[in-house]
């Protein structure tokens, strides 16, 4: 039961990372068109969004979920959506 506790806030962690992030390149991106400088690209920034979509989606679920099974499948979903953008985005 702790495990899942734990899991469950870790994801809930990374989740509230992604939106922040999305965010933040949302902001990156609406200042460095207005001042004409070079910022993320549009891409970019909907992959970010995108996941951090997914992410709130799953951990609300996992939130939510009556058994552990179900709660752990869907935080672990959170932590592997993450990874991929991590390296998918930030790495490559």
């Amino acid at each position: 039961m702790r495990t899942a506790a734990v899991l469950r806030g870790l994801s809930g962690v990374l989740a509230g990372g992604l939106v922040v992030l999305a965010l933040a390149l949302g902001v990156a991106w609406v200042v460095a068109t207005r001042t004409g400088s070079p910022g993320p690209a549009p891409a970019f920034l909907a992959w970010h969004v995108v996941a951090a979509v997914v992410a709130v989606v799953a951990q609300v679920r996992a939130d939510r979920a009556a058994d552990g099974g179900h709660g752990a499948g869907a935080a672990l979903a959170v932590v592997g959506v993450s990874a991929v953008v991590l390296a998918a985005l930030w790495l490559a």
